[in-house]
């Protein structure tokens, strides 16, 4: 893990990293409740099956504004290379913000995951790393560390380089679950794909009929026993209120008022069929879309032999 603080070590790196494919990034802020923030690491993996930290730079940028400008310039803006975050937007704000390219999220690529594929109850770095690389005991208690004091502590140099590893095999582990999210439809086995979709199917109609049922007990003994909260739920009422009108009131209102009500209206079968060959007389946009249904044969077995 070298920490490098010179100027002319860091821009010798930076121009090693110019030919890497995909760079793995994370940074350290200080001052970051403030209005103003300053960066003061820019940590940099370039090999994600490195495990002991050694492939690990520290970039000391604090308050060196040329550090920083350089790693924008050769790096950030470079499309060429894939740049490695977890939660990119943030720091984006010090790394070139919108002029950055070829920029990977692990936290959007999380997100894209199915939850059965991913049960995790948020999408935080540690939390990732903990439930799908299995590793354990992981400190974050430096992240809020003053990080524009110098010299920096040993617990900080080893939690700044230590994110670098999580988010490569985090990121190493989330492609391989996008393969599994999103197989090739061309290959899909698709009597497996059936057997298991039914299976769900049924489950999900037992669940949601149970679910429902419990939940209209659970309404009606709480308003009998007046009771507004449980452990787990709260009741609350709410009043929707709907305004109604016919058509032709409120055609003569906008008239006689001048009121302008020009904005287009859906006509659904109904209004088609009750305007007939009138819908001729108007000015109409089509749009057509094609929406596919999956349909259970064995209903339509039931409704056939009905």
């Amino acid at each position: 893990m070298p920490y490098l603080t010179s100027a002319r070590e860091i821009s010798a790196i930076v121009a090693e990293y110019t030919s890497a494919k995909t760079l793995w990034i994370d940074t350290e802020v200080a001052d970051y409740k403030s209005r103003n923030p300053r960066l003061s690491l820019i940590q940099v993996l370039d090999d994600p099956k490195d495990m002991s930290g050694d492939r690990v730079y520290l970039l000391d940028a604090l308050d060196q504004p040329n550090i920083i400008a350089e790693f924008i310039e050769k790096i950030m803006i470079n499309s060429d290379i894939e740049k490695v975050f977890h939660n990119a937007s943030y720091d984006l704000k010090f790394l070139g913000n919108k002029k950055a390219k070829n920029i990977t999220c692990t936290l959007d690529m999380a997100k894209k995951i199915p939850y059965y594929l991913l049960p995790l109850p948020n999408y935080q770095l540690k939390t990732i790393a903990t439930s799908l690389c299995s590793f354990n005991n992981i400190e974050k208690q430096e992240q809020t560390s003053d990080w524009g004091k110098r010299p920096l502590t040993e617990e900080q140099i080893e939690y700044a380089y230590l994110d670098c590893i999580y988010l490569a095999q985090i990121h190493s582990n989330l492609l391989d679950l996008e393969a599994q999210a999103s197989p090739d439809p061309a290959t899909e086995d698709l009597i497996s794909l059936s057997s298991r979709y039914s299976q769900l199917e049924q489950q999900c109609k037992l669940l949601n009929s149970e679910s429902e049922h419990l939940q209209e007990r659970m309404k009606k003994a709480m308003q009998i026993q007046n009771i507004s909260e449980t452990a787990y739920y709260k009741l609350t009422s709410y009043e929707r209120t709907t305004v109604k009108a016919t058509f032709t009131e409120l055609a003569r209102l906008a008239q006689n008022e001048g009121i302008n009500l020009d904005f287009p209206i859906t006509l659904t079968q109904k209004l088609q069929k009750d305007l007939g060959q009138n819908l001729e007389q108007l000015s109409v946009d089509i749009e057509k879309t094609t929406s596919w249904r999956l349909n259970s044969k064995t209903q339509e077995n039931d409704i056939e032999d009905d």
